[in-house]
């Protein structure tokens, strides 16, 4: 899909692209036009491998409002010493409710633009992490600010209670 996309992109640059780029761009772009009688190696392809493309594709630069936790360093260093309040979800796989509460918790972590975080932690690949900190059934979140657990939720909440249950973790 994605090549689709570029290919499309490729084949639809007008003559109103090539002259919003740079000047250096736009000079090496107009030498792919040029005729036959140049030699080939002043030509330069847009689709050649050492060239990026003339005018980046749209994307959004979305800041990732969850992680996933590596093992228990990582939980260290991104949970317990996180200046930020952090949501740990406590989650498996094979969790039904798990995979309908984790984006309806992301969303709600997402709505507090970046004042707290979100890691998930899957207990089947982290079970000394599940046993520390008691989680005996799927999906759990803990909320943790400056290391310490300061509530938490065991079972499917719905977005409004999600929502209050963030903003009473970072205070509001």
């Amino acid at each position: 899909m994605a090549h689709r996309l570029l290919l499309r992109r490729l084949w639809t640059l007008s003559v109103n692209d090539i002259r919003c780029l740079p000047r250096s761009t736009a000079s090496v772009a107009s030498s792919c036009y040029s005729t036959s009688l140049q030699s080939t190696t002043t030509r330069v392809s847009f689709l050649s491998p050492s060239r990026s493309l003339p005018r980046a594709l749209p994307h959004t630069s979305r800041r990732e409002v969850s992680f996933n936790v590596q093992d228990s360093e990582d939980f260290t260093e991104r949970v317990i010493n996180s200046e930020l309040p952090v949501l740990v979800d406590f989650h498996a796989q094979w969790c039904g409710p798990c995979k309908i509460l984790g984006p309806r918790l992301e969303k709600a972590v997402a709505k507090q633009k970046g004042r707290v975080a979100m890691a998930k932690v899957d207990i089947d690949d982290h079970t000394d992490l599940a046993i520390e900190y008691g989680v005996s059934a799927v999906p759990t979140v803990i909320a943790m600010r400056g290391g310490d657990v300061v509530d938490h939720f065991v079972g499917i909440k719905d977005d409004d209670e999600l929502d209050s249950f963030v903003s009473k973790v970072i205070g509001q």
